[in-house]
């Protein structure tokens, strides 16, 4: 199958982030037993989704992963102009869901596992898929904790998110939240006799607010837009009818840290103040949503330098969007970003990515095995 045929399957598979996809992991698992390639199911604590880690070559020595998720954010938006579940070409662009965010790298990773197969790797080539990276790489920790039972030390990871092929060395941690007061209900003509969940809950974004910006003021980092670290209140929930006082009110919050500033911490305050509500009598639940560490700037060594000679392009220091990469530099393995398509196509409607990208990817992963080859 030629890497278009094999991203018009990946497509056909509805993955949307927080849905099963079994199916998904059996096609893949399938088509690379076929390719004669070692292939490991590792199913997450939900029980309904899956990671996956297949192996070309010696697995008992040091080899590179290529890691991709298999999961993609909804397609609900009205300006599809066609199925975005069925691969749709038109000139030298192939559109769908996940085309550019991710599965147009999954598909050059598969396209050129027969050619990995047929040379003879001195060093392994391992394939890395995992899910949910959309809801915040929630399934790639339990992929990184099992690679010692599966893999010598990896010397390196190449996370394939939309770079236009240029190697990015960094990129911004993450952390969401999502904050609930709960309060009492009741009429509102007695605001007395009620506890109001939304007027609570102002006073604690009024605050974030007014923290985030202070944000600004640094630590600094020049290699990022903007450069520094970043709070934003994204969603708000709360309340029934204008005459009933709300007795519950959520918020989603997230904080975007620059490297060397723990995205935690910088959320510390905001809970604090949250907190603080029951001093009022109100209740309040912190909920993690999802967090992921940022990915610093020391990957400048050989796996750097290997990127730059496979692309032909200078290392880009770092972007603002997030990635798996950070999760596997903080488990001691260098890890850089490389892969096709270009970020603002993803997560839009008519989503796409470019045949040429997809060639120019492909020849990356073979042009690596070739590398590993004896």
């Amino acid at each position: 199958m030629n890497v278009e045929e094999i991203l018009a399957r990946l497509i056909a598979f509805p993955t949307v982030v927080g849905t099963p996809n079994g199916a998904i992991v059996d096609w893949i698992s399938d088509y690379c037993r076929s390719a004669r390639a070692e292939v490991t199911v590792l199913p997450g604590p939900e029980g309904d989704r899956s990671n996956l880690f297949v192996t070309i070559g010696p697995r008992e020595r040091r080899g590179h992963v290529i890691s991709g998720h298999m999961d993609v954010v909804p397609a609900g938006e009205p300006e599809w102009s066609s199925d975005p579940f069925v691969l749709r070409r038109d000139g030298g662009r192939l559109y769908g869901r996940g085309t550019t965010d991710m599965k147009g790298f999954l598909a050059c990773a598969l396209a050129a596992l027969p050619a990995l197969a047929a040379m003879d790797l001195r060093q392994p080539i391992h394939l890395a898929f995992s899910y949910d990276e959309e809801a915040g790489c929630r399934g790639v920790p339990h992929l990184i904790a099992a690679l010692p039972s599966l893999c010598e030390k990896p010397l390196g990871a190449i996370i394939g998110e939309p770079s236009r092929m240029q190697p990015v060395l960094a990129h911004k941690g993450k952390i969401a939240a999502r904050l609930e007061v709960i309060g009492r209900s009741g009429h509102s003509s007695r605001p007395d006799l009620g506890l109001n969940a939304v007027h609570a809950m102002a006073g604690v974004i009024t605050y974030a607010v007014a923290y985030g910006q202070s944000l600004a003021d640094g630590p600094l980092d020049g290699n990022f837009e903007p450069p520094y670290s970043s709070l934003q209140v994204g969603v708000i929930a709360g309340g029934q009818a204008v005459n009933i006082i709300p007795d519950r009110c959520t918020a989603d919050i997230e904080v975007r840290a620059v490297p060397g500033v723990s995205p935690t911490s910088l959320l510390e305050p905001v809970r604090a103040r949250l907190f603080a509500l029951r001093d009022s009598g109100f209740d309040v639940v912190w909920h993690e949503l999802s967090a992921y560490p940022a990915l610093a700037p020391v990957n400048r060594g050989e796996l750097a330098a290997t990127l730059k000679q496979l692309t032909g392009q200078e290392p880009l220091t770092a972007v603002s969007y997030g990635t798996e990469a950070g999760l596997y530099q903080q488990a001691g393995i260098d890890a850089i970003i490389c892969g096709p398509g270009e970020i603002g196509r993803a997560h839009r409607p008519n989503e796409y990515i470019e045949l040429g990208e997809l060639a120019a990817c492909r020849k990356m992963i073979e042009d690596l095995g070739a590398r590993l080859a004896a």
